[in-house]
């Protein structure tokens, strides 16, 4: 501080030295009497150490549960001071997007699933393939289920058990791999009263919900974690799965968990679809 080395350097006192560069003594002899901020920084650390792939805004919404009385903007000032930052590369875009005719979005739970694949390896090598289940309602991860050689009748297997517990929705929209438009699935859909929407072939986008939830799967879990065998990387799915529909706030819900918003209002299952399962 200037008035310190002038008092050292040149043996003034503090009065004299103020006095010389008209400065107001109150000033310097001014202590904060703000709070420590290091508990706070201590745990938005532990939390970002955990949530990894966290941004701000969600481990803002983490603290405010755990009853922390600090805004958004002062998580962001600590949380870039702490250098938590990501760095997010932007793909650069090379050709102009075309506008199309967007599909309804779903307006009650259970009104409209999507599904797809996502791929990864084991510790040794092996490729394993995971198929996603997402409500797009909800945005409920209704299943996830690893494994080699992920057939059209493990996906009619895995739907069949989400349906009893739950009901069919009216609609699933998926890609247009052979997993999808095997006779397989043909026939469970036929049977279960289940309209298949497939998307065109090369858009993505057609099915955005899952594209989004798999990022999300591949950066919070996929990433995070090394896989030894398929049991390991099923029991991780299963904790990932009740961790992101019970705790993990979405922001396209308003910052609810997919279980808030799903229990927030009346639902009641399909009878109709249940009887056709259990039959």
């Amino acid at each position: 501080m200037l008035v310190e080395w002038v008092c050292g350097a040149y043996q003034l006192s503090e009065r004299r030295a103020c006095g010389v560069y008209g400065f107001a003594r109150a000033t310097i002899r001014y202590r904060s009497v703000r709070p420590s901020q290091a508990p706070l920084r201590a745990r938005l650390h532990e939390l970002a150490s955990v949530r990894v792939q966290y941004g701000y805004r969600r481990l803002h919404i983490l603290l405010r549960r755990e009853g922390w009385q600090v805004n958004h903007k002062r998580v962001h000032r600590l949380y870039i001071e702490e250098g938590l930052a990501l760095k997010r590369k932007r793909p650069q875009r090379h050709r102009s997007a075309v506008t199309r005719i967007a599909r309804p979005a779903a307006e009650k739970p259970n009104e409209r699933w999507c599904m797809d694949f996502v791929s990864d390896a084991l510790a040794d090598g092996r490729r394993v393939r995971v198929l996603t289940i997402l409500d797009t309602c909800t945005r409920e991860c209704l299943g996830l289920v690893s494994g080699q050689r992920l057939q059209g009748k493990h996906v009619a297997a895995a739907l069949t058990r989400i349906g009893l517990q739950r009901g069919l929705p009216d609609r699933i929209t998926c890609d247009n791999g052979s997993e999808f438009t095997g006779r397989v699935m043909d026939r469970w859909a036929y049977r279960s009263g289940v309209k298949l929407d497939f998307t065109r072939p090369g858009k993505p986008t057609d099915n955005a919900h899952i594209e989004a939830f798999n990022g999300r799967l591949r950066q919070e879990c996929l990433s995070q974690h090394w896989f030894l065998s398929l049991q390991d990387i099923q029991q991780t799915l299963d904790q990932w799965r009740q961790d992101y529909n019970n705790h993990r706030p979405h922001s396209a819900l308003d910052n609810q968990t997919p279980a808030e918003y799903r229990w927030g209002g009346a639902y009641e299952p399909d009878r109709r679809r249940l009887q056709i399962l259990r039959t």
